[in-house]
C-alpha cells in the first residue's frame, strides 16, 4: 500500500552464462549475490516500489521510483533515478527528489511542457515537469485527514536536477486522505482545444482534474464508485489511448488497488471505455485484471515515447505489499517487471488488455537451442522459454533439491503454482498456487526466469501471470508434463 511507500533504484550489469545447440548444457550461476536478479531492475541497496515520472527525452527513457535509501523496509520516501537507452541496461542517477517541510515524495508523473504552458522554461528550451503527491507525516500522525496534496518539481537539464515550484502544493487536498498518484497526460477535447489532465487516486474511486498549464487546476469528474474490484485503496492510476481492433478509438484506465486482488493482496484492474471532456465511461462492468500473478502491481506507462515507436511501454513493481517488506533478500528489496507493451485485443466480441514484452527483450538473447525430449537442463537462472502448447498443458521447472514451479493450463484455467518452489515461510500467504481464468484457446507460452521471479505470457501476452520465487538453488531443470511441443530455451545475457 501507499501508506508504505517506495524506493527504487538501479541496476546492475551481470554477465549470463548460454551454450549452443551441440554444446553440453551445463548450468552457471553469475549473479553473485543470492536472488538478485540478473536482467531485471532492482536498486543497489535500500528499498524501492512504484515505479515514477516515466518519460522518455533525446534518446533516454526516464526511470523514477519511490525509493529509501537508508533502509531495505518502507520509510521516508524519495524518487530514485535511472536512465535507458533500451529499456534494459540501466545507469544510476542521484536522487531526484527528496522529502522536504511538505512531506515525503509520494509517487507521480512528468511530462514535457514542449509548449512551456507552465512559464517554467521557453519554447527554446521547454522544462521536463515532474508531478508528485507530497505526504505530510506530521499531519497523518495529528490525525487529520488533509495530509496528501499534488505538487510540482521542474528540470531545465533533461532531468537531472530538479527544482520544486515555489508554490506548491498545485492541488491542495480536498478533505480526504488517500488522495494521491497524480498520472498527467495532454488531451484533445472535442472541440479542438487541448489541455493537461490529471488522474488522481482518491480512496476509492479515481478524480479528473484540468489545467491550461501544470499549475491551476480545475476538478472536472469521478469515476468508480460502485464499479469495479473495491477489496482495497485505489491506487496508482493511468488514462491511456488505443486503437481498437475494429480501428475505433478506447481509453484504458489503469487502477491499482490494495487489497483486494485476484491473488490476494495488490493486483492492477483496468477498464476500457470512453474519455470526452475530462469524464470517463466505462463500457461495462466488468471487471479485469492487467495481471493474474500476485507480483505485478503498481505499473505505469512512459509518456512522450516517439511516434514511429508506436507502443504504449508500462513497467510494474514486482512485488506485492502483503509481504514485500519480508522477501528474504539482504541487502536491497524489491524489483520491477520487465517492460510490457500494451496493446487491445478482442475475445468473442470482449475487448481485452494484452501486455507483451517488449522487443527489445529479444536482444538478452544470447544462446538459444531446441529440446525435443521431455526433459531438459536450464543453462542459466535467466532464461527466457517458448513452447507450443495444447489446450491442457504442464510444464515443470526443478532444480536439484527437488524445489519445483508448476506453469499449467487445465479445465479452462491458467496456473503458476509456486508452493513447493522453495523459501516461502516467511508469509502464510506466499507458497500458494495462483490461477486465471481463459476461456479461450492457450496456443503458445513464453517464459522469463530470473534469480527470484517468473514472468508467463499466453499467447503473448493474452493473459500473464507475474510471480516471485525464492528457490534455494537456482532452477537447472525443465520438463514437459503434458501438452507442449516445440520447447526453445534462450539464456539471457545483458
Amino acid at each position: 500500500m501507499k501508506f508504505i511507500k517506495p524506493f527504487l533504484t538501479v541496476l546492475l550489469s551481470l554477465a549470463f552464462f548460454g551454450c549452443t545447440k551441440n554444446e553440453p548444457i551445463v548450468f552457471k550461476d553469475s549473479s553473485g549475490e543470492k536472488y538478485r536478479p540478473e536482467y531485471h531492475f532492482t536498486p543497489i541497496t535500500g528499498w524501492m516500489n512504484d515505479p515514477n515520472g516515466l518519460i522518455y527525452l533525446d534518446g533516454e527513457y526516464h526511470l523514477f521510483y519511490q525509493f529509501y535509501p537508508d533502509s531495505t523496509v518502507w520509510g521516508p520516501m524519495h524518487w530514485g533515478h535511472a536512465i535507458s537507452k533500451d529499456l534494459l541496461h540501466w545507469e544510476n542517477l542521484p536522487i531526484a527528489l527528496a522529502p522536504d517541510s511538505l512531506g515525503y515524495i509520494f509517487s507521480g508523473s512528468a511530462v514535457l511542457d514542449s509548449e512551456n504552458s507552465s512559464g517554467l522554461g521557453t519554447i527554446a528550451n521547454p522544462p521536463l515537469v515532474a508531478i508528485f503527491t507530497y505526504h505530510d507525516m506530521v499531519a497523518e500522525r495529528s490525525g487529520s485527514l488533509e495530509y496528501q496534496s499534488q505538487a510540482i518539481a521542474y528540470s531545465m537539464d533533461k532531468g537531472r536536477t530538479w527544482t520544486k515550484y515555489a508554490g506548491n502544493p498545485v492541488l491542495p487536498n480536498q478533505g480526504i486522505k488517500d488522495f494521491r498518484d497524480p498520472k498527467v497526460r495532454r488531451v484533445t477535447n472535442t472541440d479542438g482545444t487541448q489541455q493537461w489532465v490529471m488522474t488522481l487516486a482518491v480512496l476509492d474511486r479515481i478524480q479528473f482534474y484540468s489545467s491550461p498549464n501544470l499549475i491551476d487546476w480545475t476538478f472536472e469528474s469521478e469515476f468508480g464508485l460502485g464499479i469495479g474490484a473495491h477489496g482495497g485503496v485505489w491506487e496508482c492510476p493511468d488514462l491511456l489511448p488505443f486503437t481498437s481492433p475494429d480501428g475505433s478509438q478506447k481509453w484504458v484506465l489503469l487502477v491499482s488497488i490494495n487489497p483486494g486482488g485476484p491473488q490476494k493482496g495488490s493486483a492492477t484492474q483496468y477498464f476500457i471505455g470512453e474519455f470526452k471532456d475530462g469524464v470517463f465511461t466505462a463500457d461495462d462492468q466488468m471487471i479485469r485484471w492487467m495481471d493474474y500473478g500476485p507480483d505485478n502491481y503498481a505499473g505505469v506507462t512512459w509518456s512522450n515515447l516517439p511516434i514511429d515507436q508506436d507502443q504504449t511501454v508500462l513497467i510494474g513493481w514486482m512485488s506485492n505489499w502483503l509481504y514485500a517488506q519480508d522477501v528474504p533478500t539482504e541487502t536491497w528489496r524489491s524489483a520491477t517487471t520487465i517492460p510490457r507493451s500494451l496493446s487491445l485485443f478482442e475475445v468473442n466480441g470482449t475487448l481485452l488488455l494484452k501486455t507483451s514484452p517488449v522487443k527489445e527483450m529479444e536482444s538478452l538473447r544470447s544462446k538459444s537451442y531446441s529440446i525435443s525430449s521431455s526433459e531438459s537442463a536450464l543453462p542459466s537462472q535467466s532464461s527466457e522459454i517458448i513452447a507450443d502448447v495444447s489446450e491442457n498443458f504442464a510444464i515443470q521447472l526443478s532444480n536439484d533439491l527437488g524445489e519445483q514451479v508448476l506453469i499449467s493450463k487445465e479445465n479452462g484455467l491458467v496456473s503458476v503454482d509456486r508452493s513447493r518452489a522453495g523459501s516461502g515461510n516467511f508469509h502464510p500467504d506466499f507458497a500458494a498456487s495462483f490461477s486465471a481464468p481463459m476461456s479461450w484457446e492457450a496456443e503458445k507460452v513464453r517464459v522469463f526466469l530470473d534469480a527470484s521471479s517468473i514472468e508467463l505470457f499466453v499467447n503473448d501476452g493474452e493473459l500473464t501471470i507475474t510471480a516471485l520465487l525464492f528457490p534455494s538453488k537456482p532452477w537447472n531443470k525443465v520438463s514437459i508434463l503434458s501438452g507442449a511441443t516445440d520447447l526453445e530455451i534462450f539464456a539471457l545475457e545483458k
